[in-house]
């Protein structure tokens, strides 16, 4: 049947003209394999000469047994070359597809591999921007692309080409004018018509894609949001956003299916049509005198045999341009500017302990809301300074530019005196660990996240982390120990539980430079003085800086450094800005009446 392959994509955009670039990109990942791109064409060359082959030695076995034309014996040799035939055209084109399978399947390979890689070299302001449905279809889409139309280009264009080049030979060769004319005549019309229904189709289509890919990620955004969507009690609500989704892809589908009967009917009045003149033209030859019964079987069979591959152009067509588009979507990605990229030739950070210094720090998400001002301040050596202020005062971004997420809109950030805009961006992560104040675990074992700290670490140094941070002791307690599945992002895990995984996690790793971005917020007041100690403990000799909102956990700090509105307005010792009288010794007064009434209410419940 026509174009009910049916693949459920289609172009979600018209093509520009430009999609077919995506060809030359693709050759380099056939160029590996280019002996059995050239073996597989030589296989496809093979079965279509096979073919055409089939309906001629009919054409002779059918006249051989025409009584007034018939040798006394039976044509074996013929019947046997007629089975041959038959038996050498699927199995040319089986080996075609055995040789080219592993060149599709290594470069969908190479550049889905390239293609990951890719983003990971992405800032972190696109991953915060992107739709992570919407992104991975686009991969999958793309991937799938790559397959699909390296099939129908290779196996279904460059073979109809083929063929219809044989057929024309053999029409032109034994018949006269008339026959080439219906034939060439009929598949001009074929074409023509077959196109013009597809395009239409193909509008019908890319709106139904488009809804796919919003209920798609709908649908995620909606289950990564699991616990919020409990606490609201909008299980319903989320069902019915998704249920419009699926109405309207519904209502869409409904339609292009529809609409392949329209196809279907147009192209087989234009074959049988086709078939009919043509048999008329043999019927007449035959009758004359001019052809034989044999020549009217030869031209049915050659008809009919060039009429399937084309029954399925509107298909082919479609996944093509589909192809086409969904490998341009997944290349742009590849096209996608990092914005924060290695210089060329950058070396690696020096080895030995780490001076960090932040020069006149100017940084701003959006041009319109500058998130730091003129930050100045210097990490000597194995030294911990902190940072305090409000929510919203730029803390955690100066962990994140530390990490050269982003780029310094102003000033510098130097590492033992060397900008970090200048060393590889591999090396200066390598030598910072941290402890962030949102923990996001993979969806795997306990050990496997511990291990991520350092994936060369021994299971021995895993449990010693572990112990670092004050968790094994819970983890030997769970009956699969340390294989214990954390659930999708650690939610299995509490958020204590979780914190300590991650500065497991980040004493593995055994950096120079530590960050600990409210380590210890998600944690009680037990917990975190149990942890605090040990906090200290691995961050000797270490160069530290603490980003807290809990003054209690920095009063130890070589010095604390007062952010607000992303401006540095008091430093020093703690014992100093106590002395000051200033935001420090505010806030600090504000806890402590907040510490003091807390346990006030312990005691009176504990009566």
């Amino acid at each position: 049947m026509s174009a009910h392959a049916q693949h459920a994509a289609a172009p979600k955009e018209s093509l520009k003209g430009d999609e077919w670039r995506v060809l030359g990109q693709l050759l380099p990942y056939l160029w590996e394999y280019r002996g059995r791109v050239a073996l597989a064409l030589a296989f496809l060359v093979i079965a279509k000469l096979t073919n055409v082959g089939v309906p001629l030695v009919m054409k002779e076995v059918v006249d051989g047994l025409d009584p007034k034309l018939a040798i006394v014996a039976v044509p074996a040799a013929l019947l046997a070359a007629y089975g041959l035939l038959r038996f050498s055209t699927t199995l040319f084109a089986e080996l075609r597809d055995v040789v080219f399978v592993r060149v599709t399947q290594r470069a969908i390979r190479r550049v889905a591999l390239g293609v990951f890689r890719h983003l990971h070299s992405l800032s972190l302001r696109f991953h915060l921007e992107r739709q992570t449905g919407g992104m991975t279809r686009d991969i999958e889409r793309g991937t799938r692309g790559i397959s699909t139309l390296l099939s129908y280009l290779l196996f279904s264009i460059i073979p109809v080409i083929l063929e219809f080049a044989l057929v024309a030979a053999v029409l032109l060769g034994r018949f006269d004018w008339r026959f080439a004319a219906v034939t060439f005549g009929a598949v001009a019309v074929y074409i023509t018509f077959t196109i013009l229904v597809t395009e239409w189709r193909i509008d019908i289509r890319r709106r139904a894609n488009e809804l796919d890919s919003r209920a798609n990620t709908r649908a995620i955004d909606s289950l990564l949001n699991y616990e919020t969507v409990k606490y609201f009690g909008n299980e319903e609500f989320e069902a019915g956003r998704y249920d419009e989704n699926l109405r309207k892809y519904e209502d869409a589908a409904v339609r292009f299916e529809s609409s392949l009967g329209l196809l279907n009917i147009g192209q087989s009045l234009v074959i049988a049509a086709a078939v009919t003149a043509l048999m008329f033209l043999a019927a007449d030859g035959v009758v004359a005198g001019t052809l034989t019964l044999g020549d009217l079987v030869l031209v049915n069979a050659l008809l009919i045999q060039l009429y399937i591959p084309l029954n399925f152009l509107g298909m082919v067509y479609r996944e093509i341009k589909q192809s086409l588009l969904d490998i341009n979507r997944m290349f742009s990605l590849m096209g996608e500017n990092r914005e924060v990229e290695d210089r060329a030739g950058a070396p690696d950070l020096d080895p030995g302990p780490a001076t960090v210094e932040f020069r006149d720090v100017d940084f701003s998400y959006e041009p319109a809301r500058q998130i730091l001002r003129k930050v100045s301040f210097t990490i000597p050596a194995g030294q911990r300074v902190a940072v305090v202020g409000p929510s919203g005062s730029g803390k955690s971004t100066l962990a994140r530019l530390l990490y050269r997420f982003y780029d310094v809109g102003g000033g510098a950030i130097l590492v033992n005196g060397r900008d970090v805009r200048e060393v590889r961006q591999g090396s200066l992560r390598a030598a910072i660990g941290i402890v962030p104040q949102d923990t996001v675990l993979f969806n795997d074992s306990v050990r496997y996240n511990i291990h991520y700290g350092r994936t060369g670490a021994t299971q021995a140094e895993v449990i010693e982390a572990a112990r670092a941070a004050h968790i094994h002791d819970f983890i030997d307690s769970l009956p699969a120990k340390y294989e214990t599945t954390v659930g999708e992002r650690g939610l299995k895990l509490s958020g204590g539980e979780k914190q300590r995984v991650a500065i497991a996690r980040a004493v593995l790793k055994d950096p120079r430079i530590l960050i600990f971005d409210e380590a210890t917020s998600a944690l009680d007041s037990t917990s975190e003085k149990a942890i605090q100690a040990e906090l200290e403990r691995v961050s000797v000799g270490r160069t530290t800086l603490v980003i807290a909102h809990r003054l209690s956990t920095v009063m130890d700090a070589d010095l604390i450094l007062v952010l607000s509105q992303g401006a540095i307005i008091e430093r020093g010792s703690h014992r100093e800005l106590i002395d000051a009288g200033g935001e420090y010794a505010r806030m600090w007064a504000l806890q402590q009446q907040a510490a003091a009434a807390e346990a006030a209410l312990a005691r009176a419940k504990a009566a």
